[in-house]
């Protein structure tokens, strides 16, 4: 289930929120006036959710190609994959 907020505990329970984020690892949603406004989450989990939709772009493009018949040499497939990963 979602943790709920108002965003007025986002400045008078700081601590609290950011303890929750980073134990269950989950946002937490603030609220405005009764409506959605902001989703507020640990740096961790921000870097986790950006890789996989990273990770998730590159496979459909990788597909896309796979698709459209577009093949890469296995040592060119390597190299983009270090530059990729910043080895």
């Amino acid at each position: 289930m979602p943790a709920i907020r108002n965003s007025v505990d986002l400045v008078n329970n700081f601590e609290e929120i950011k303890e929750f984020c980073h134990n269950y690892r989950e946002p937490i949603f603030l609220t405005e006036d009764g409506r959605g406004e902001l989703a507020v989450m640990s740096i961790a989990l921000y870097e986790e959710l950006v890789g996989r939709m990273e990770l998730y772009n590159a496979l459909h493009i990788g597909l896309e190609q796979m698709n459209s018949g577009e093949i890469i040499e296995e040592d060119e497939m390597v190299e983009k994959l270090h530059s990729y990963i910043g080895n």
